[in-house]
């Protein structure tokens, strides 16, 4: 039954995409996993693609994949570079980790142009700015 399924809800998990440095010629932005959590995260697997229209027409990534054993409380973790030209595309990233024995999994999407400056703050733990979904 449903009712006697674990409640395996994501929480104080975020992924953020910030800008790691800037010159007149290019950015440099990077993708986060942040654990917001006291206790450690083990076995994360995460997939990452971009999709959307661009032009009038659909585009896609390739499907990433990264795999961390451990990622210890209050701390994060570089999960790849991003480039300004897929910011347009919606960015997914899908989430699967474990905390002991139960497996805890979440979709996190930035849409198109949510990558913006008006939607900057400071990102936790990292102590940079950036856009973090939670």
């Amino acid at each position: 039954m449903i009712k006697d399924l674990p409640d395996n809800t994501v929480k104080d998990i975020a992924i953020a995409v910030a800008l790691e440095k800037e010159s007149v010629e290019s950015k440099i932005w990077y993708v986060y996993i942040i654990n917001l959590k006291n206790e450690p995260i083990e076995n994360v697997l995460i997939t990452s693609k971009g999709y959307g229209e661009k032009d009038g027409e659909q585009v896609k990534t390739s499907t990433l994949r990264h795999m961390f054993p451990l990622v210890e409380g209050n701390s994060f973790k570089i999960i790849e570079p991003i480039d300004e030209q897929t910011f347009g595309l919606n960015n997914e990233y899908w989430l699967s980790y474990y905390i002991g024995t139960q497996i805890y999994d979440k979709k996190f999407i930035f849409l198109p142009e949510s990558i913006v400056e008006m939607n900057f703050t400071r990102l936790p733990v990292i102590n940079k700015v950036g856009v973090m979904i939670r």
